[in-house]
């Protein structure tokens, strides 16, 4: 009789801790981002559809670079690429000094458009090298334990946005409607306030050129196929095969229902009376309900069936959005919050069951993997379209807005029975 295999193996111990605090790193820059789209919106004078140019040059950036960076990792390795990937990451979050100085919204989207093509490069590679470390029977189990550590990244940039960013904002104490003020006031106001916004970006740019370093002298398995794999006949496999294909939409809808959930959980409170921070308080709830079931679901999943439980937490996602559209109030608000506890599994099972038998194609279909974050570029602008109304029937428009990440439930709890009836074993 076999021993049961590790989840992370001894020789691979100190990889993946580093790689794994890479996690923790592009969860900040992802959370800390969200709450951005309430301030620009604020501090620009822009509406709900522009602020969410921010969502759009974040994500969209991952859609540009995915394949890109699957090459690069691909002809060289996977330390390679996340060394690019971190010094892109670096150059991006430094771009918004000179970015406050001038005060142009189009150059902080620019920024964080550079910014996402590090991110590409961190986890089109990051997510196939932590697969990679040790036995496949342990591999989805083994990411989702690695992308446990990406919600405790995202608590804390949701506590900088919170505590650093929003509750700062000269833009929002004055008891009135900010592009009501006189025009000196608000140059005042926004020359602070981007000032505001611009610290804690260049502080994390500081902070990744550290894990840089750190990451580049110290020694890498080289665990990546070396088989030189023609890209064209890679892709034209994947597309072929039916559980990975369906897997990329399951994985645009989840990242487009989670971006949109945790974005405009702030507008949601604010329709209720209650303040940017005080939606932002209640996001951070939502992120603590998220990390206690990401870890609790790596542990069920030892015993259950990865399709199967990513089918009753997208059922359970639905039940709780439904309750966030047609309930009006603060019980709304408590089910948009416990949405958290759902998506919790999502990410890492998706990438797991989708890459579970793509043999060498693991990099080229990792990249079609986080090319998939596209979702949370688009979905946040359509629901922004339909937050601008106000109303829709009788519902407020922020609440009937939900009704997208709904559909998104729809489609991945539709993905895990699909992938269950295959009897797959992630």
């Amino acid at each position: 009789m076999t021993s049961p295999s590790k989840i992370v193996e001894k020789k691979y111990l100190v990889p993946f801790i580093l790689i794994t605090s890479l996690f923790a790193l592009w969860g900040f820059a992802n959370d800390i981002t969200n709450p951005m789209v309430a301030a620009f919106k604020t501090v620009m004078e822009l509406t709900h559809t522009k602020a969410t140019l921010i969502q759009f040059a974040f994500y969209g950036g991952y859609a540009t670079m995915a394949i890109p960076a699957a090459l690069f990792a691909q002809k060289y390795s996977y330390k390679k690429g996340i060394l690019l990937g971190l010094g892109l990451y670096a150059t991006g979050a430094l771009l918004f000094y000179p970015a406050a100085q001038f005060q142009l919204f189009g150059f902080f989207v620019g920024s964080l458009y550079i910014l996402t093509f590090g991110l590409a490069f961190l986890e089109t590679t990051a997510n196939p090298f932590i697969l990679s470390l040790g036995s496949s029977d342990t591999s989805t189990r083994r990411l989702n334990l690695a992308q446990s550590f990406n919600p405790m990244g995202s608590f804390l940039g949701m506590i900088v946005a919170a505590k650093v960013v929003l509750a700062n904002l000269e833009a929002d104490k004055h008891g009135v409607d900010f592009s009501s003020l006189d025009a000196a006031t608000k140059a005042a106001d926004r020359l602070h306030d981007l000032a505001v916004i611009r610290d804690p970006y260049v502080a994390l740019g500081l902070v990744v050129l550290v894990m840089l370093v750190i990451i580049a002298v110290v020694k890498m398995p080289d665990t990546a196929h070396q088989e030189h794999i023609h890209p064209l006949q890679s892709i034209k496999r994947l597309l072929k095969n039916k559980v990975y294909r369906k897997g990329v939409v399951a994985q645009i809808a989840y990242v487009a229902a989670q971006i949109m959930c945790w974005t405009f959980i702030i507008q949601y409170a604010e329709n209720l009376g209650l303040s940017k921070e005080m939606g932002q308080y209640h996001n951070m709830v939502a992120m603590g309900m998220f990390i206690v079931s990401r870890f609790a679901s790596t542990l069920i999943l030892k015993y259950v069936n990865a399709s199967k439980l990513l089918m009753w937490f997208a059922i359970g996602g639905i039940t709780t959005t439904a309750g966030a559209i047609f309930i009006v109030g603060l019980p709304g608000l408590y089910c948009l919050v416990a949405t958290s506890i759902f998506m919790s599994l999502m990410f890492p099972t998706i990438y797991g069951i989708a890459l579970g038998n793509v043999g060498t194609d693991t990099t080229m279909g990792s990249a079609g993997l986080v090319m998939a974050i596209v979702g949370g570029a688009i979905m946040p602008m359509l629901q922004a379209v339909i937050i601008d109304f106000e109303t829709v029937g009788f519902l407020p428009a922020v609440n009937a807005s939900f009704i997208l990440p709904l559909l998104c439930f729809v489609v991945i709890a539709n993905y895990g029975r699909q992938s269950y009836r295959l009897n797959l074993k992630p």
